[in-house]
């Protein structure tokens, strides 16, 4: 019995059909015997990919307990319920808890990568086994078994060409190329060879576009190329989003702001002689004042908002912290084929064009309309000379019923030209060529160099002029450039015949052409991607370029969008091998397009960005961006034309396939940040200032200005609309034209410490003040003084939102109306402060009292006082007086 290979030679491609049957132990004409089947299948396992056991869903809810600032809000609750609070304490848990589930939720879907890759394997494969052909599951092949093939069909494994018959195949899935790639069985290549460029192999998951072939599975499951990629999307820790990083960094700040106040307050009150148990209970209040324990609910809210505007133009977000973080992307990644492209061979130029070179190049193709007519089925060069005759209104049935098929001589790679044989029954397009005379005649369509060297004339207007070599040079000097410039060109010639011929047609019939055409069809560039390419060098994001298809092709697409410099090279698969990761850390720096790249090299070149520091965004659509997809800091599939794989590995889908999307995002992002940026600066700033009442009041020796009840219900009700309102604003003018911000840029960073800090302290005065009035207007009266201070540090800091809405402009710049949530919000606070003060049912559970005019008068004066400030400083500094 022969003995199971026990380790697969690699790579494949560099031996010979005889050399592959001898390691492969295998029967070319009659595969496999059945019992040898049994054994290997026992030793290889089935074909199909191993799915690792992602964690349950109690170990991923389990996790979100693991956060820095949850670990806040827990510790914050403890003080509420310690406190007596337990409405506080049901809040602040309830708000932990559907974060957490949220965030299990999400983390359980992002793992589905792995069952979407399974899915894309063949059901069903035709294999010679014992000299039978029979039809087996896909998942029953094992390496060494004989495959058929013939066009629709699915490769079920990785395959070495036995035969072949003018096969051609679609790996746009696996390598990017968005040509269908013609195979041989023949050549042995070099054991470097690029996976795109391995003719003589068929990847598992890739389907066959035209011809049939016999071939050796040589690889199954986990072995195969769609296996490796399925091995680089395992499941693996994943890094903290730039914005989780800073919350998480907010929380370390908070924590430590916390255990210095109660130390501050308790040590001073105990100094003057006050009891500890009291002095503890204000040291704990102040503790979760300086908290914001809405914080998670409104960055949630504003994520959500964004991510519903991001819907509404058909880009959804599959994990909420996706949008902030594309919105601090420094540079984007992006597959070609379906990304930057429409994925859909198209009719570039035809010379001449005309409707009767149109019509021959249909005649002479097998490629059909779908129903819709919007598209067209068969081999993808001749779907794009069909819709572009369509498009000109020139429809097979008008041409077929003038100029019926009497016979085909089918394309063949060794032939690389096809032709068919037509009868003339009708009038149509071609009468002005074909003449009165001729009732036959024979439309050639091929490969330039094989069908000009067969030609006698070419076509001028409604004449034949003789071809001379000077000529015929000349046409294919023409097609060399047009290929040149990454697109494939097309021969379009004719032949009248003057008498029936008789028989099948033979090759021989192909002799003194006349030359209708070249046709140079490509994927093109889709139509709003360079302006989109240009928002992005505006707002300083980098675009690079990886595919795998054609070097060529590659430029030629980079040069059309405006990515490319003509100057600049082109960085293939093969030098990237070479490079070790410090000169391919020089070359990220300055290359742009990245050609020939397999998904190993995709996965490389996004970590390699990673570790300079960016924040990186990769788009794509097939099976080889997956796990550059996976690795990178965001990843962006296309909805329409990505495949499964692409989607689930991926934290943003774009529906329509619109890069512009992309784009739109990242100002989306942006303007999250902001907001979350202006609802910590309202928030911190009103907690500061109740921290300092408490501690100026403490310094002075005078009772504590704020109750406990007080400083919760300010921390709860007043902060939470306007901070909520805060995080729904519309992007800053000019969000675009700004550079990215610094991945490790602090959240405090550009000065917003400075100005939480100093509003805060503006805030914390003013209330005191207003206090430290009342306390001497109304010496005997200690409940009025504390409604005065709580009535002017809420208008204080209502005031303050209104300064919130923009880092860059004025409240006179930004107009009262800019923001009505916020004004709406605001209004319902103020009324709240009302309620609290004037309604007798709230007055003895916040220990308040009515205010009169003049007291209002005081309250408005000092809450009003920062806001003067703030003011003026604005005008000094606009005058120059100020830096």
């Amino acid at each position: 019995m022969r003995p199971v290979p026990s380790e697969l030679p690699c790579p494949w491609h560099a031996f010979s059909v005889a050399d592959v049957a001898a390691r492969l132990s295998t029967d070319l004409r009659d595969g496999l015997p059945v019992a040898e089947v049994a054994r290997r299948r026992a030793h290889y396992g089935s074909n199909r990919l191993v799915e690792a056991r992602p964690p349950g869903f109690l170990h991923t809810l389990a996790l979100q307990f693991a956060d820095f600032m949850v670990g806040v809000l827990m510790a914050a609750a403890v003080l509420s319920l310690l406190l007596g609070e337990l409405v506080d304490f049901i809040t602040i848990i309830a708000i932990v808890m559907v974060n957490a589930l949220l965030g299990a939720v999400q983390t359980h879907r992002a793992e589905r990568s792995l069952a979407a890759l399974r899915d894309l394997a063949a059901p069903a494969a035709r294999v010679i086994r014992a000299g039978q052909l029979v039809p087996v599951g896909a998942d029953e092949l094992v390496p060494g078994d004989v495959v058929l093939l013939e066009p629709g069909d699915r490769v079920p494994a990785d395959l070495r060409l036995v035969e072949t018959w003018a096969l051609e195949a679609d790996e746009s899935p696996l390598t990017g190329e968005s040509i269908p790639v013609e195979k041989r069985a023949a050549p042995v290549l070099a054991p470097p060879t690029a996976l795109g460029d391995r003719r003589n192999l068929l990847f598992s998951s890739t389907t066959v576009v035209r011809g049939t072939c016999r071939a050796l599975v040589v690889a199954t499951g986990m072995d195969t190329e769609l296996g490796k990629v399925a091995a680089m999307l395992r499941p693996g820790p994943r890094d903290a989003t730039p914005l989780e990083g800073r919350l998480s960094e907010l929380g370390r700040v908070l924590v430590l702001i916390c255990l210095t106040v109660c130390a501050l307050v308790v040590v001073m009150g105990l100094g003057r002689g006050e009891a500890f148990a009291p002095m503890l209970l204000t040291g704990v209040s102040l503790a979760v004042a300086a908290i914001p324990e809405g914080l998670p609910a409104v960055v949630t809210i504003a994520l959500a908002t964004g991510v519903q505007r991001m819907a509404d133009r058909r880009v959804i977000i599959r994990r909420l912290p996706a949008v902030e973080t594309l919105g601090c992307t420094t540079v984007i990644c992006t597959d070609k084929t379906g990304t930057l492209t429409e994925n859909r061979m198209t009719l570039r130029e035809l010379h001449p064009g005309g409707p009767a070179e149109l019509a021959a190049g249909l005649l002479c193709c097998n490629a059909r309309l779908t129903a819709g007519g919007r598209d067209a089925r068969g081999d993808p060069t001749e779907a794009a000379l069909v819709l572009a005759a369509a498009a000109s209104g020139i429809t097979r049935e008008a041409v077929e019923a003038a100029y019926p098929r009497a016979a085909e001589i089918p394309f063949e790679p060794e032939r690389r030209r096809m032709t068919t044989l037509h009868s003339r029954r009708g009038r149509g397009v071609l009468d002005r060529l074909l003449g009165r005379d001729v009732r036959h005649f024979l439309v050639t369509k091929g490969a330039p160099d094989a069908v000009l060297p067969l030609c006698a004339a070419r076509q001028d207007g409604d004449r034949r002029v003789p071809m001379d070599p000077a000529a015929r040079a000349e046409c294919l000097r023409r097609a060399e450039d047009l290929a040149g410039r990454g697109l494939r060109v097309l021969a379009i010639a004719y032949r009248p015949l003057y008498r029936t011929p008789g028989g099948r047609p033979e090759p021989e019939l192909e002799r003194d052409l006349c030359l209708l055409a070249l046709a140079a069809i490509a994927d093109p560039p889709r139509a709003e991607v360079p302006e989109a390419l240009r928002v992005c060098r505006r707002a300083g994001v980098r675009v690079l370029m990886l595919t795998g298809d054609h070097p060529a092709t590659a430029r030629s697409i980079a040069e059309e969008l405006g990515l490319l410099e003509r100057q600049e090279a082109v960085v293939t698969g093969a030098e990237l091998e070479a490079m070790d990761d410090r000169r391919l850390a020089r070359t990220i720096r300055t290359a742009t397009v990245f050609a020939r790249v397999s998904p190993a090299d995709k996965l490389r070149l996004v970590r390699a960005v990673r570790r300079q520091g960016h924040i990186v965004a990769m788009t794509g659509d097939g099976i080889n961006d997956a796990p550059a997809l996976k690795e990178a800091d965001i990843g962006v599939a296309m909805g329409q034309t990505g495949t499964d794989v692409a989607r689930e590995a991926s934290a943003m889908v774009l529906l329509d396939d619109d890069f512009t999307g992309i784009v739109q995002a990242i100002l989306e992002g942006r303007a999250i940040y902001d907001n979350i940026r202006k609802f910590l600066r309202y928030l911190l700033a009103c907690n500061a200032g109740e921290i300092l009442v408490m501690l100026g009041a403490s310094l002075l020796h005078q009772p504590l200005p704020l109750l406990p009840v007080q400083i919760l219900w300010v921390n709860l009700v007043t902060d939470g609309l306007p901070a909520i309102a805060l995080g729904l604003g519309r992007p800053d003018p000019g969000v675009a034209d700004r550079p990215p911000r610094p991945p490790g840029e602090s959240i405090f960073a550009r000065r917003l410490g400075v100005k939480i800090a100093g509003r805060g302290m503006l805030i914390g005065l003013g209330s005191l003040a207003a206090f430290l009035y009342g306390r001497h207007a109304f010496p005997a009266d200690l409940t009025l003084a504390r409604t005065m201070c709580f009535a002017t540090l809420v208008l204080a800091q209502l005031l303050h939102a209104f300064d919130c809405r923009s880092e860059h402009r004025s409240l006179v710049e930004t107009g009262l109306l800019a923001n009505l949530p916020l004004l709406a919000a605001v209004s319902c606070s103020a009324l709240m402060l009302l309620a609290v003060i004037y309604l007798p049912a709230l007055q003895p559970v916040f220990r308040t009292m009515p205010l009169g005019l003049g007291e209002w008068a005081a309250v408005l004066a000092a809450a009003a006082s920062s806001q003067v400030l703030v003011g003026i400083r604005r005008l000094l500094r606009h005058q120059g007086w100020l830096r």
